[in-house]
């Protein structure tokens, strides 16, 4: 389903600023896979996800959904394949367009240019019928500006408008840090929800470690650029939050370095 192979990223090259971001990744995720990821400051967690979405373009390396090359396509090209969403509720909707307005956006991505966005009934009641799966009377709004709502609804709106075209591949890059803890909660159990049923292939950034842990089938570590620890299914199941410190710590020779890591929801 994805597959990326050597993908190296390098930013300010030959100046007193050069970072290494990535060196020679590889990973390949099956279809329905669920992965979340954990790692360092600075670990190449949100490149990773930048590289998969079109965002940046790697040094060198490949990225391939569903057989297809889309190393050199643009953001706009993948959005038939890639869905997201990001840490700000602000990001990834247009505030000051109206929820239908969204969806419909939404609902055309990766269609042909000059196919119509409009609202008919129809599409309508399509949306209502979506936005009611959340459970949180959305339906009820689709006229309310999207700026109206408050971060909770709309990164539940967010998630719906990612998953809306059933992407092949949806990241999402710690979708839920911003969130107060009622309403992280309420995203996470929509994301279970949405991911199970629709039995998408998804990579989630997280620095909740009981998130990394309990959500998934497989949890991939990364520090320096590389992923340095990758644990499938019944391993998983074993994992506890100590232990995968521990682990972290072994592995990569210093303790993970990040005061945004959450031990427990």
């Amino acid at each position: 389903m994805l597959q990326i192979t050597q993908l190296s990223k390098l930013f300010h090259p030959g100046s007193v600023d050069e970072k290494i971001a990535l060196i020679n990744v590889n990973l390949q995720l099956k279809p329905g896979d669920f992965v979340t990821v954990i790692g360092s400051n600075g670990a190449g967690k949100s490149t990773l996800m930048n590289m998969i979405s079109g965002t940046l373009k790697p040094d060198s390396g490949t990225v391939h959904i569903d057989g297809n090359d889309i190393t050199d396509l643009s953001e706009h090209k993948r959005s038939r394949w890639v869905g997201r969403v990001f840490q700000d509720p602000m990001a990834g909707t247009a505030p000051h367009m109206t929820i239908e307005e969204n969806l419909a956006m939404a609902y055309s991505r990766g269609k042909r240019r000059g196919l119509s966005i409009g609202i008919n009934s129809g599409r309508r009641e399509l949306f209502k019928e979506q936005l009611r799966k959340l459970g949180i009377g959305l339906e009820n709004r689709l006229r309310a500006k999207v700026g109206t709502l408050s971060g909770g609804e709309r990164q539940a709106l967010s998630l719906l408008m990612a998953t809306f075209t059933e992407p092949q591949i949806l990241l999402l890059d710690e979708h839920t840090a911003a969130l107060d803890p009622a309403r992280a909660e309420l995203v996470t159990q929509l994301t279970q929800n949405i991911v199970s049923e629709l039995k998408l292939t998804t990579l989630m950034v997280t620095h909740n470690m009981e998130q990394a842990i309990r959500l998934g089938n497989r949890l991939i570590m990364m520090d320096g650029g590389r992923i340095i620890l990758d644990i499938h299914e019944q391993e998983k199941q074993q994992l506890t939050i100590e232990g995968l410190l521990g682990e972290f710590e072994q592995i990569s020779g210093h303790k993970l370095s990040d005061d945004r890591v959450v031990l427990s929801s």
